[in-house]
């Protein structure tokens, strides 16, 4: 038998045998009636049991000790009381329960946190409808980036998640892009932020004897715990997790200075809207030296090309004021793009070049016996033994593939889980529950099972983590209501907010505004009035639309809908509506439209003209940064790339060059470049 299913099965066993339990135990009866335990000597019980009871811990199942005035370890005594297992009865509405189930339907398979999230709806839904059956189709859709999810990406998260919770130093080994290579890191894990489609790790870097921020799919090779010690670390009593999640692209990193912004009046609401967070606006004094109507904006930053490309985006609508050199580079940036989009651009030749590979010495097993369990796997055996005693309760038997469809796994895995299950006990030979697989039913013996598990058990934190962050990456946008009042009453039943302790979503462009009245309008099906700012072609316009559903896109929300002054589907961003009216004109779906939003890839503002496909080049400063985002074409000798820049509309072609500051060089088609050159008369 594995080691790891040695060590759930004697987990699982202690968690049984105090439940059963209703007085203190000593250590001495615990390693004579755990399964597990017996056969250990007692400096190999000493060392196995506290690290049981750390582990246990880490996931939110915490012992009390009683601890003599004097004495030996032989001596304590330990207890595990109802309410450090049960998870308080959460009595949650139809339509809370309903939202819940959508978050998890338009996240499963794409968000790395899909698997606890799953497990987590299954406890605090417990005796109720299961939130996993299929139920009616909602006008939304979530297309988060390729990081969001993946099974590598969830095993990093999930170790992550323990070191932090455990406090554990962790070492892996890490892609650099400013250096272009591969370097090992030992890193003290605060907090986890999950922003943009990405997630950052926030942790103290030994390497550089500071706080450093960490891109989890820059990681290559394992995560692994670089001490045997129970804790290594505390985090500093000054650090704010709350700074890092609230701050703007060009603020990640150590501050640099305050920049001074002019926006001309035309932006100055959406900048006051979205940015304002991130900075201050006031009135122009004399000494800005500016002219028109506008006002300045003034942030702090830590990345001078992150602020630049940010301003050189809003057009001839922005420019930098102070510092000097700030507005110098500004200039010189922007001087950059409009010389390299002159004429013909000369690119240096094609060559092959190698990937940067790991040295592979943070990814090596470190050989210290027993490998951490996996949250998600305890959870689900956890979670699969309630399933399997509340049938034995009602005389039920379980159809197997609904099992394997609620908890989202294969055959054999239930089979290995319910093989773990059957072994598992209590003291005295008294095991929890035995079940069998009987062609496509769960047969579970009537006449035994204990009652550790016929309540669900406390969120392990790594569930709670995500259930709360899939009710933040949501926020209003779900046609249900009920995703903030059942986020209330988690919170109150946890007894803190999950988002403090290891993961927080930060906050995205503020759309509140108009998200009730297109989701109103989506479920009444009401024609919309939209007044919308296109900003790559400076203007206001005003459109009648027939809404279908709210996309999640590469920058923020979106609106899909029938444009009918262009008779045909458009996507329009929620952050751009200004004004957002619904009539009494209803509509009929029309035939085609909602497979038609669905083909549509990439998502844009206002005109959508034909897609197109750009040919793009990359400095060499930008290209490794490019790499993780577009697929390279080729390889120049300079060490810049040429990547192929799909579009809908030329307008954000041109936005995304502009941002690129000079290091993005539209090679053709040529009105592409035209359009680069207009936009910086």
């Amino acid at each position: 038998m594995a080691k790891d299913t040695e060590k759930l099965i004697r987990q699982l066993s202690l968690i049984s045998f105090l439940m059963a339990n209703r007085r203190p135990v000593s250590a001495l009866e615990i390693k004579r009636e755990v399964e597990g335990y017996s056969s250990m000597n007692e400096d190999a019980f000493a060392r196995r049991f506290y690290a049981d009871r750390a582990e246990l811990e880490s996931l939110g199942i915490t012992l009390q000790v009683d601890k003599p005035a004097e004495g030996f370890f032989e001596a304590e005594l330990y207890t595990l009381p109802p309410e450090n297992y049960y998870l308080p009865a959460i009595e949650f509405t139809d339509g809370e329960l309903a939202a819940l189930r959508t978050a998890l339907a338009l996240l499963d398979g794409e968000f790395a946190y899909a698997e606890p999230l799953r497990l987590a709806l299954q406890q605090v839904s417990w005796g109720r409808r299961s939130p996993l059956s299929e139920g009616e189709a909602v006008p939304i859709d979530v297309r988060l980036s390729t990081s969001g999810g993946g099974r590598e990406l969830s095993q990093r998260l999930a170790k992550i998640e323990t070191a932090i919770s455990r406090r554990k130093t962790i070492e892996f080994s890490y892609y650099s892009m400013e250096r272009d290579e591969v370097s090992d890191r030992k890193v003290d894990p605060y907090h986890l932020v999950f922003r943009d489609g990405q997630f950052y790790l926030i942790g103290y870097s030994h390497e550089r004897d500071a706080v450093r921020v960490f891109r989890l799919s820059r990681i290559r090779g394992k995560v692994s715990y670089a001490t045997k010690a129970e804790h290594d670390f505390h985090p500093p009593e000054d650090f704010d997790r709350r700074d890092y999640a609230q701050r703007a692209d060009w603020q990640m990193g150590s501050i640099q200075g305050t920049a001074s912004i002019f926006v001309r009046e035309r932006i100055a609401w959406l900048v006051e809207r979205d940015f304002a967070k991130y900075g201050e606006l006031r009135k122009p004094r004399p000494e800005d030296g500016v002219k028109g109507r506008g006002m300045v904006y003034e942030t702090e930053y830590a990345s001078p090309r992150q602020l630049i490309s940010w301003v050189l985006s809003w057009r001839d609508n922005a420019r930098v004021l102070a510092p000097d050199e700030l507005r110098g580079e500004a200039e010189q940036r922007r001087a950059l793009l409009a010389e390299r989009h002159e004429g013909t651009f000369e690119v240096a030749e094609t060559v092959e070049r190698p990937e940067p590979e790991s040295n592979g010495k943070a990814s090596r097993s470190n050989g210290r016996g027993e490998s951490v369990i996996r949250p998600e796997r305890f959870a689900r055996l956890v979670t699969l033994a309630g399933l399997l005693i509340g049938a034995a309760r009602a005389g039920e038997r379980l159809q197997v593939d609904e099992v394997l469809r609620e908890l989202n796994i294969s055959r054999d895995e239930l089979e290995e889980d319910i093989e773990v299950l059957n072994v598992v006990n209590f003291g005295g030979g008294t095991y929890v529950l035995y079940a069998e697989i009987v062609g496509d039913e769960i047969e579970v013996d009537p006449d035994t099972y204990g009652d550790n598990f016929d309540r669900p058990a406390r969120l392990l934190p790594l569930e709670a983590k995500a259930l709360i962050a899939a009710i933040d990456l949501f926020g209003d946008h779900l046609p249900q209501a009920g995703l903030r009042t059942a986020r209330e009453k988690i919170v109150e039943a946890l007894g803190h907010d999950p988002s403090e302790e290891g993961l927080e979503i930060a906050p995205g462009r503020d759309d509140s505004h108009v998200v009730f009245t297109v989701n109103d309008a989506i479920q009444r099906r009401r024609v919309l009035e939209l007044h919308y700012y296109k900003e790559n072609e400076d203007e206001f316009v005003k459109r009648e639309v027939e809404p279908y559903q709210l996309v999640n896109g590469p920058e923020g929300w979106y609106l899909g809908c029938y444009d009918l002054s262009r008779d045909d589907t458009r996507h329009f961003r929620l952050d751009r509506m200004k004004e957002a009216v619904i009539t009494d004109r209803e509509f009929e779906p029309r035939e085609g439209v909602e497979e038609k939003l669905a083909e549509q890839e990439w998502l844009v503002k206002g005109e959508v003209a034909s897609a197109g496909v750009a040919r793009v080049w990359v400095s060499p400063e930008r290209a490794r940064w490019l790499r993780e985002e577009r697929t390279v074409v080729e390889e120049l000798a300079d060490g810049a790339v040429v990547v192929e820049l799909p579009y809908g509309s030329m307008d954000w072609l041109v936005r995304e060059i502009l941002k690129g500051a000079g290091d993005l060089v539209v090679l053709e088609p040529e009105d592409a470049r035209e359009a680069v050159r207009s936009a910086l008369v």
